[in-house]
């Protein structure tokens, strides 16, 4: 039989293979059961490695459609996804629909992709994000990606959603409320040097993956640490993630003397209220790792 990709050139006929391992955007494989005998244990484990500290999840919509906007660090751990997640659960219980967007490659990595799926992970495609938002439920996105996650360690206070809009386009189109979702810590849990972007593109990872990226860090066990690919084992740094107040896009937006529709302007209001955000967390911060 015939494959879709025979005839082409070995970079697409792998990225088609690629692509092909990626689950579809499947609403039903949350488990809110399997979410409420794990959520508890999860979170201690979270609290003691990470000392995770979660601030203003009250500020959340108990229900309803709400995208819930994040900053990325930490590299392919992240430590502020589960964290988020978990602080989700234990505030709305896991009948609250939640869903998060993850890349390609977190969702078709074989066991954490399962357990990923469990919770509400889907792959971040507009189409999975929007049908999650009709249905009512709280959908977190984080807009920067691996571009963000895997930037340098020194530049850990920064909000880089690298100009991308398309989460602004979906709030309107939807006509959903953002929640800022600002966290600091997870770029301490290894020492990013280089995102390695000119390295991504002679590799020509973004046709094969949509990675952006080649990261070269030093992290446990490895030391020096190449990519990122077989994952790191993070240092124990503190995470805090704080909640902010719900941005109405349009309303913010009219009050500024902005188009509702205006892309730009939008992106300019919520990457710079998160920017001030963050770095009033820096400033809270005394020493890298503890703190």
């Amino acid at each position: 039989m015939r494959t879709p990709w025979q005839g082409a050139s070995p970079v697409d006929a792998v990225a088609g293979w690629m692509r092909g391992l990626v689950p579809r955007g499947d609403l039903a494989a949350r488990d809110p059961e399997f979410i409420a005998r794990t959520v508890d244990l999860g979170w201690r484990l979270v609290r003691v490695y990470f000392r995770a500290e979660v601030r203003g999840i009250e500020k959340v919509p108990a229900s309803g459609p709400v995208l819930l906007v994040g900053n990325h660090s930490g590299g392919i751990t992240a430590p502020e996804v589960p964290i988020t997640a978990l602080a989700f659960f234990r505030q709305f219980g896991p009948e609250r629909a939640f869903y998060q967007l993850a890349h390609d490659l977190v969702v078709s990595a074989p066991g954490v992709g399962t357990l990923a799926r469990k919770y509400g992970t889907l792959a971040a495609a507009p189409e999975n994000a929007r049908a999650a938002l009709r249905m009512g439920a709280a959908v977190l996105v984080y807009p920067g990606g691996d571009w963000e996650v895997m930037r340098p360690t020194s530049e850990s206070d920064r909000i880089d959603f690298a100009g991308r809009k398309g989460f602004l386009r979906l709030a309107l189109e939807e006509g959903v409320p953002i929640v800022p979702v600002v966290t600091i810590g997870g770029q301490e849990t290894l020492f990013i040097l280089t995102r390695g972007d000119r390295i991504a593109r002679a590799l020509r990872l973004d046709r094969l993956a949509r990675v952006k990226v080649f990261p070269i860090s030093l992290a446990l066990p490895w030391g020096l640490n190449l990519g990122d690919a077989f994952g790191h084992i993070p240092l124990p740094a503190k995470v805090v993630v704080e909640f902010r107040d719900p941005i109405d896009l349009p309303g913010e937006l009219e009050a500024a003397g902005h188009e509702p529709d205006d892309l730009d302007a939008a992106y300019e209001l919520v990457t710079g209220r998160m920017q001030c955000h963050l770095s009033e967390l820096a400033e809270e911060r005394t020493l890298p790792v503890l703190g």
